[in-house]
Order: structure tokens, then C-alpha cells, then sequence
């Protein structure tokens, strides 16, 4: 049994000794018997609560930042009315800062032998799987003197999925994209490409690109248009070891490169080609293979929700082996890691040579832009400082990714809210100039 607030308030009214409030009943109904009666048939006139029953419903996944809605029905099979304060558990990331207590909180009534429905919306401010944890109700009698208590389990998982906040980037790369596949007046022409359609010759066009035989049929020297090829293979492979980790500004580094993933894959998919995806540190952490287009995105998207950073330092070796195992013929390899001199340096750079000589190889990283504000910051001695070490920091990045484009590596070093159109611009290059 539970005693209520309202039993506390008589007691400071002088109703009942406040000493006797403790679980001694025998002393309670010895000092006041009629006060202890109403709190006694209080507590036998409370609904039972072990007995409820609990079925759930609703959303099972959400963008980060979105809202979910999971709906929980409460069944009152006792022939007493339930009035009471419910309690639905979840995690504290399901929710943003100073939400939790409201949302998760509710006053029921159900009538006997009925059933009711609350909904507990749901904000979750991180990634991955929430896990409901328990419902917790507590039932009050008709004075509300007391009230009784029980917990129930009552499982749902709802998956918090990446936001994909550079998708309102897609639309003006697919443009883009239709004037590289020569849907618009303008086609480009050189090796590597799909023939499209002949036109006249005009100064400045590559001769490589004449159509002899169709020139001899007719007065004009004819050249060939192209498009891009498609059905090219690409995978992405996200480096999930300590480096990702790291915060930039206010997500992780992973984060970010996911962002950058997910518009990669879209617009890839769009293009025609086909898309993996391998998250690596000393071991696969997850893999997308062999998906179709209206499938990948969602595969992805899915796959990616759970991922997490891990504090050990990547296998290079390894990540290089699963790389070429997942991409058997010559394809496009998006490496997503850090920039940062030790890591490329002691495991990249010595296993490079096995990817480039097959593959094509991007390697795209997240760049803090704390570090630029940093470096044309002045004012004191402490500012110049600061300044310097940034200006040595970037020095630094700038000199890997030199080692890299000497190995014939195409760099992409943006920060967060860049990196995922100029990985996007930087694919859309490549395939203009046919390397892929």
C-alpha cells in the first residue's frame, strides 16, 4: 500500500500524528481508527493493478529529430474503476532535454471491464534502437488516501534512423546529373562513355571523337556525343574505428560521413549504378550488397541506424581485404576516414597501392570548422596562439592529402555541412571525365 500526499496533508492538519505515518498500522488504528478505515477501505476500493493488460501499437522507426508516436493500451478487466498515474519508460535519448517528464507521464481512467488508449510521443536526439522499458501504474482509490503500485514489461523498439539532412542537396545534382546523361541539350563527349548521337564538328572538339564513316556519307565532318555509362559499381566504405568518434561542432564525425553516404547513394542510384556499402574498423560492422535501386536507400538508411563509433583503432589491412573482396571488378571505392597524418600515413598509405591498382579511390573526410575560425583569429596572445596551431593543423591535412592525390587519389576535405555535396559534386566529376 502506498500512501498519498492527501493522507500526508491530514496528518500536517493534525488529524493524524505525523510519526505514526510510517507502514505500522497496528499503532495507526490504535491512535485514529476512523482515519485509518477510510484509508484502509481507500486502498480495497483501488483498482488492481497487477492484472491489467498491456498491448502496444505505433510507429517503429523515425528520422533523428522527427516525432514518433506509439500508442499503448490499457485493458481494465476488474470489476473496480481505474483511476490512476501511468508511467511510460523509455530511455532519456528518446526524448530532447526537459521533455521526458511530460511526455512520458499520463493520468488514465478506465471504467471497469473497458479498455483506453495514451499516446507517448516520442523525440529521440540520438541514433539506434529505444527500447521501452516498463509501465509503471499507480492506482488510486476513491478518496485518493491511497493507492497501489505495479510494474509491467510491455516491449516495443522503435528505430531512430539517420536524418539525412543533405537530401535538400539532391535535387540540384540530379539537374546535374540529367545534363552529364544528356537528357538536356548538353552531352559530353570523350572516352569511357556510352555513345549517344552524332552532330556536326565544331573548332575545339576532341578529334579523337570523329566519325569517320558517317563523315564520308555526307558534307560535313561528323563527331560522336556521349553519355555516361551506367550500371558503374561503387562502394562506400565508412571507416568506423576511433577517428569517427570524434565530435565535430555537434555530432560525430560517423554521422556526418553517413549524411554524406546517404546522398552519394541517391544520387548514384539515380544515375544507374550500383551502390554497396561496408563499415569497417577491425571487423564488418554492417554491409548493403546487391540491392536495387527502389531498395538501396532504405536498406542503408536501416543498416546505418544502429551504427556506432569504436574506440579501437582500424585494421587497414583489413578494411583494404574486405574492400576488394566486396568489389571484385573495377569500381569506384569511397573511403570515408579521417585526414589525419598518423592513420593515412602508418595504415593507409602502405596498403593504397592494393586499391588503386584496380580501383578507382576517393577518399572523403570531415573537416572541423573550428579549426579554420581558429586560424584567422587574433586579438591576444592566447588568440595567436590558437591561430598558429590551426594554421599547423591544416598544414598538415593539406600534406596527406597531397601523399594521397600522389597515388592518384581524388581528396574531398569538407566540413560537416559540405562534405556531402562536394562528395556528391566530386562523384559527378568523375563520371563527367569518365573514370568511372
Amino acid at each position: 500500500m502506498a500512501l498519498t500526499g492527501r493522507t500526508a496533508l491530514l496528518a500536517a492538519l493534525g488529524s493524524l500524528p505525523v510519526g505514526l505515518l510510517a507502514p505500522s498500522w497496528t499503532g495507526l488504528l490504535a491512535v485514529n481508527a476512523p482515519l485509518s478505515l477510510a484509508i484502509l477501505c481507500d486502498y480495497a476500493l483501488a483498482a488492481p493493478v497487477r492484472t491489467l493488460r498491456f498491448t502496444r501499437s505505433g510507429d517503429t522507426s523515425v528520422r533523428l529529430g522527427d516525432r514518433a508516436a506509439v500508442q499503448l493500451t490499457i485493458t481494465n478487466p476488474s470489476n473496480r474503476p481505474l483511476r490512476a498515474h501511468l508511467r511510460d519508460a523509455w530511455p532519456p535519448s528518446s526524448w530532447t532535454r526537459n521533455t521526458e517528464q511530460a511526455a512520458s507521464r499520463h493520468k488514465i481512467s478506465v471504467p471497469a471491464g473497458e479498455r483506453r488508449r495514451i499516446t507517448t510521443d516520442l523525440r529521440p536526439s540520438r541514433r539506434g534502437d529505444r527500447h521501452s522499458e516498463r509501465v509503471t501504474v499507480r492506482s488510486y482509490g476513491p478518496l485518493g488516501l491511497a493507492a497501489r503500485q505495479s510494474s509491467h514489461k510491455v516491449p516495443w523498439t522503435v528505430r531512430v534512423l539517420p536524418p539525412f539532412t543533405s537530401r535538400k542537396h539532391l535535387p540540384s545534382r540530379l539537374a546535374r546529373l540529367r545534363e552529364l546523361d544528356g537528357r538536356t541539350s548538353v552531352l559530353i563527349r570523350g572516352q569511357g562513355t556510352e555513345f549517344d548521337s552524332l552532330r556536326d564538328y565544331v573548332p575545339g572538339d576532341d578529334t579523337r571523337s570523329i566519325d569517320w564513316r558517317a563523315t564520308a556519307r555526307q558534307s560535313t565532318v561528323a563527331v560522336r556525343t556521349w553519355r555516361p555509362e551506367r550500371d558503374r559499381h561503387i562502394l562506400v566504405v565508412l571507416d568506423t574505428g576511433r577517428t569517427s568518434a570524434g565530435r565535430v561542432g555537434d555530432i560525430p564525425r560517423l554521422d556526418a560521413s553517413m549524411d554524406a553516404a546517404l546522398l552519394l547513394t541517391a544520387l548514384a542510384s539515380r544515375a544507374g549504378d550500383r551502390v554497396d556499402l561496408l563499415a569497417y574498423d577491425r571487423r564488418i560492422r554492417t554491409q548493403v550488397q546487391g540491392r536495387s535501386a527502389g531498395e538501396l536507400l532504405p536498406a542503408m538508411v536501416n543498416a546505418l541506424a544502429p551504427l556506432e563509433p569504436e574506440l579501437i583503432e582500424t585494421d587497414a589491412r583489413g578494411l583494404s581485404a574486405a574492400a576488394l573482396k566486396s568489389a571484385p571488378r573495377r569500381s569506384l571505392i569511397v573511403l570515408l576516414t579521417t585526414l589525419d597524418a598518423t592513420p593515412i600515413e602508418e595504415g593507409l598509405l602502405p596498403v593504397l597501392p592494393q586499391l588503386t591498382q584496380r580501383h578507382t579511390v576517393l577518399v572523403a573526410s570531415v573537416a572541423d570548422p573550428h579549426i579554420q575560425e581558429m586560424s584567422v583569429a587574433r586579438g591576444d596572445v592566447e588568440a595567436v596562439y590558437n591561430a598558429a596551431a590551426a594554421t599547423q593543423s591544416q598544414a598538415q591535412r593539406r600534406r596527406t592529402a597531397e601523399q594521397l592525390q600522389r597515388h592518384g587519389v581524388t581528396v574531398v576535405d569538407a566540413t560537416p555541412e559540405n562534405l556531402a555535396p562536394a562528395l556528391a559534386d566530386a562523384y559527378l566529376a568523375l563520371k563527367a571525365a569518365g573514370r568511372l
